[in-house]
């Protein structure tokens, strides 16, 4: 089923472009296990009366999971390539949600989001870092094309999960949306391939700057640079995945969850109408982000959104009640958000190579998961002092990894091409060297 998986003919230049939108839709059918989580959080709690702390800690599971096995899943995709492991990932996404229409306790909820975490992370870390070694010459774009699918692949299906979980249960809303979404991932999966030695173009000079050297994931965690986007993608990472836990009980706390808002001709609840748009925002913003990266630097790109960001999160802490402000500054907000994950597997991609992109953008990408353990604490700390003291400290955190990318990452980067073995593109910059997937 596979598409020249072996063959010796040149293939056309379009054929990259498919792999992208093959790898977009890997990534729609598996945004739901993040972006729909939301959904369920009350209906179980109302179910089980577990209380929302502790259902939330299944959440940070399957970011955990998701994220800090990538770089182990980025090493297969590196040698063997991608179809094995996302074609594993969609079977495993498929039983995490199966399991959690079955989930009578948090052990099996949490047996469960580890197991969806697993497959999640290995279809994203594939489908990226299949994205970097195709696009070397239009790293940001294609990487926020391809974190796009995952930001606003739960658009289309929000209203659809909300209306079964409201008319037949969330368990069954599990059971047949699971089992939807690992199917397509399955048969996906089958055409994936990698670019051969030296297929995929080469960058053209531009104001962007790309290492001529290919970093192992030891020889990248070595590097001061690395730990500084690690510290910037946690800070921004823990706010964003805090909102997305959270907005139905934040939304629910304020009484505005079921009030109706009339916007662009459309009249929904709030909520709905929330979720809806943020997915929308996050998958245009992440594409937008990466593409306006490549043309006036990754540090620039970071500092705009950032601070944009920060600027949405101090509006939600002073007018989040009013419904109309609340879902058009969270649609902003997630529409800055998503942009770390394009932006910052372009900056590591530029810095450290395209051979082992998809182990060393993994080894960022746990930066995630470290992000996630701040949430159950955000519960915890909105119970205690509200929400607004939750957005303040993700402003703070916003601003702080602006000043990070203006001040610190750039200069650090500098010096880091000015050395002697960097260069501006080269044909090094490739795939050249890498094994041939089987």
């Amino acid at each position: 089923m596979s598409i020249n998986i072996d063959s010796g003919a040149v293939r056309p230049p379009a054929f990259r472009w498919i792999m992208l939108v093959l790898g977009i839709v890997c990534m729609t059918m598996i945004a739901n296990l993040q972006y729909g989580w939301t959904l369920f959080v009350n209906p179980m709690d109302a179910k089980y009366h577990w209380g929302r702390a502790a259902i939330q800690v299944a959440f940070s599971i399957f970011v955990l999971t998701e994220t800090w096995l990538v770089p182990v899943e980025g090493w297969f995709v590196d040698r063997f390539g991608p179809k094995i492991v996302v074609m594993i990932g969609g079977i495993l996404c498929g039983i995490a949600w199966v399991m959690n229409s079955m989930a009578d306790s948090l052990v099996v909820l949490y047996i469960a989001a580890a197991i969806g975490g697993v497959g999640a992370g290995a279809v994203y870390g594939t489908c990226v870092g299949n994205a970097l070694k195709w696009f070397s010459d239009l790293r940001g774009l294609a990487a926020g094309l391809t974190a796009a699918g995952f930001g606003a692949g739960s658009a289309l299906t929000i209203i659809p999960i909300q209306g079964m979980i409201g008319a037949d249960g969330y368990e069954k809303a599990f059971l047949y949306f699971g089992i939807g979404q690992g199917i397509v991932v399955f048969v996906v999966s089958w055409f994936l391939q990698a670019p051969r030695p030296g297929e995929a173009p080469v960058a053209k000079n531009t104001a962007l700057k790309q290492t001529g050297r290919q970093y192992t994931p030891v020889e990248m965690v070595q590097s001061p640079i690395f730990w500084v986007m690690y510290v910037m993608f946690v800070l921004v990472g823990a706010g964003g995945l805090m909102a997305t836990a959270q907005l139905a009980p934040i939304a629910k706390d304020f009484k505005i969850d079921k009030v109706p808002v009339d916007l662009f001709g459309v009249t929904m609840a709030a909520l709905a109408f929330a979720l809806s748009l943020n997915r929308i925002f996050d998958g245009v913003g992440r594409p937008f982000f990466g593409w306006l990266s490549d043309q006036i630097g990754r540090e620039y790109t970071m500092a705009l959104a950032f601070f944009l960001g920060a600027a949405a999160l101090y509006t939600l802490s002073q007018s989040g009640s009013n419904p109309v402000m609340f879902v058009l500054v969270t649609a902003l907000y997630f529409g800055v958000y998503g942009e770390i994950f394009s932006l910052f597997p372009a900056t590591q991609g530029d810095t450290f190579g395209a051979k082992y992109a998809a182990a060393n953008a993994g080894m960022l990408y746990t930066a995630k998961g470290a992000g996630a353990l701040l949430v159950p604490i955000a519960a915890g700390l909105s119970k205690a002092h509200g929400w607004s003291a939750v957005f303040t400290l993700a402003m703070t955190f916003n601003v702080i990894a602006a000043l990070l990318a203006l001040f610190v990452l750039k200069p650090m980067r500098l010096r880091h091409f000015a050395k002697g073995q960097e260069s501006f593109s080269s044909a090094s910059d490739g795939v050249a060297g890498a094994p041939r997937p089987t």
